[in-house]
């Protein structure tokens, strides 16, 4: 492949290097990934994009953030701009059982590093949705009036601009305001530096057989919205939330607030993909709604 040549020269002169061969990877929905190689042989991974025109400055301060916990590896940015972002290159390694069982420590002591309020000092995106991380002032310090608002009624009113509000949905999020403290309950617990989008496809295992985190959409909040995300697709082992639990116990009836933590993102795939995903948003609010 060809790369781009204000790209090539802008890499080349910012890390003083010389790029020897630029290789297409397989990968994301969203942006067009590469392997670069230099001529010492050092390898570089590169994203390239052009909308929205943040993501990727985002994505990199996401990434910075998560890496400040030193907890679990994430990729050191190298350089960003609108249109590319360029990271460490990490080396696919080998998955075992032993690795769900570190990677659920790991997790657990990202957890462990906290923010003063919930939120987040920009906001971000969820794939390639806004994600809304500027809290309110009544909402810096309450997490429930964050998460209702800066999550599930953000993502209503998309779903109401989409066309996917009928009056089921529209009625649903209304019980939901409605029982929304019953629902989550209290919690005196500092707010956690969370992924924000921990699913199969948004961590690698490297040459060490150690798990690393990609694609973030870092905030500061609850950990159990964290822990929801990695059930809503599966792929995760019992050892992987034994583990987690061992090193940070969850707190009892964190089973029963899955479901509002899941309907977060069920309602952004509603947004991104289409109406595949109404019935299961439904069902979700139903299950408060018994």
């Amino acid at each position: 492949m060809i790369l781009n040549r204000k790209i090539k020269t802008e890499v080349e002169e910012q890390l003083g290097i010389k790029i020897k061969s630029v290789s297409s990877l397989s990968g994301g929905c969203i942006s067009n990934a590469y392997k670069i190689t230099d001529e010492a042989g050092k390898n570089y991974f590169l994203k390239l994009n052009s909308s929205p025109k943040d993501l990727f400055i985002k994505e990199a301060n996401g990434l910075k953030e998560l890496r400040k916990a030193n907890a679990i590896r994430a990729p050191e940015v190298f350089l960003c701009k609108e249109n590319f972002l360029l990271t460490e290159f990490i080396t696919h390694g080998n998955h075992s059982k032993k690795n769900f069982e570190d990677f659920g420590r790991r997790f657990a002591e990202l957890h462990k590093y906290r923010g003063e309020k919930f939120g987040f000092y920009e906001d971000n995106y969820i794939g390639s949705n806004p994600q809304i991380n500027i809290p309110d002032p009544k909402e810096e310090y309450n997490w429930i009036e964050f998460y209702f608002n800066k999550r599930i009624l953000y993502q209503y009113k998309l779903a109401e601009q989409n066309g996917y509000a009928t009056n089921e949905l529209q009625n649903g999020v209304a019980q939901l305001e409605k029982n929304i403290e019953k629902i989550i309950g209290n919690s005196t617990e500092l707010p956690s530096l969370l992924h924000g989008d921990l699913w199969g496809g948004n961590y690698i295992v490297d040459e060490k057989g150690d798990a690393c985190l990609i694609d973030p959409a870092v905030y500061y909040g609850h950990r159990e919205a964290d822990l929801a995300m990695t059930k809503l697709f599966g792929g995760f082992s019992s050892e992987f939330y034994d583990s987690y639990n061992e090193t940070l116990p969850l707190d009892d009836g964190y089973e029963y607030r899955e479901n509002i933590y899941m309907l977060y993102h069920v309602l952004n795939h509603l947004n991104l993909f289409g109406r595949a995903y109404y019935s299961q948003a439904v069902s979700l609010i139903k299950y408060y709604l018994k």
